[in-house]
């Protein structure tokens, strides 16, 4: 192992001196901070008073041909017998302005102004306080119609329902006639065959049976209860 110590690799290493030094300077050139260098101005062109002025273009000039009316003379005489209607007297005088009363809610000096606190009572000298007002009356004549005409159905429904009392001539004739017609379905019954092995003669036989039950109910309704109320015809 030989004691000579070699350079350290590096890239710069592989180019040519002339590439080396170009690349050197221009590395160098970046590492300045600030700005640039620029070239100083002269010192012939220095700031000019009315430099920055705009100039009209060469060759034009101002065409004004309007101009104002001279100034009166001190021997010319003023126009006279120029009234006018403004009185001067009454205009000029300063009218003082009032202050918007105010009202001051805390200790700080906080205030808002009175017409909106609620402390003055400018609803109660309304002309219409303590009216009632156009559109709750409207409201109250509708409900009062629509009771009206509700009370008038409801009293044609019981009129058209309205029930008349049977007499008691008439109750005894329906009781007269309901024990008849009994009768006449029970001696059919007991004509009956003892043997009934039929269909139709079972339908029949119920359906006496239930003639019977019904007419007997009725009877026993008749009897019990003397006075009987009949739906109007």
């Amino acid at each position: 192992m030989s004691d000579s110590q070699q350079p350290p690799e590096s890239v710069y290493n592989h180019l040519s001196k002339e590439e080396s030094k170009v690349q050197k300077a221009t590395k160098d050139s970046m590492k300045t901070m600030g700005p640039a260098n620029v070239e100083m101005p002269s010192p012939d062109k220095f700031l000019k008073k009315h430099s920055k002025e705009p100039k009209l273009p060469e060759g034009e000039t101002c065409t004004c041909t309007v101009r104002k009316p001279p100034v009166p003379k001190r021997t010319d005489i003023p126009p006279m017998e120029i009234h006018t209607k403004k009185d001067f007297s009454q205009t000029t005088v300063a009218v003082p302005v009032k202050p918007t009363p105010a009202s001051v809610d805390s200790r700080k000096g906080d205030k808002q102004l009175l017409e909106q606190s609620g402390l003055v009572p400018k609803y109660v000298l309304k002309q219409d306080y303590g009216e009632v007002p156009a559109y709750l009356q409207k409201r109250r004549e509708e409900e009062t119609k629509t009771q009206e005409e509700y009370e008038r159905f409801i009293a044609e429904q019981k009129e058209q329902e309205a029930k008349k009392r049977l007499s008691e001539e008439e109750r005894q004739s329906i009781l007269k006639g309901l024990k008849k017609r009994w009768d006449h379905f029970h001696r059919e019954y007991q004509c009956l065959p003892l043997i009934i092995d039929t269909f139709s003669k079972k339908a029949h036989k119920k359906r006496l049976e239930e003639a019977m039950s019904q007419l007997e109910k009725d009877i026993s309704y008749f009897e019990t209860y003397t006075i009987i109320y009949k739906p109007k015809d």
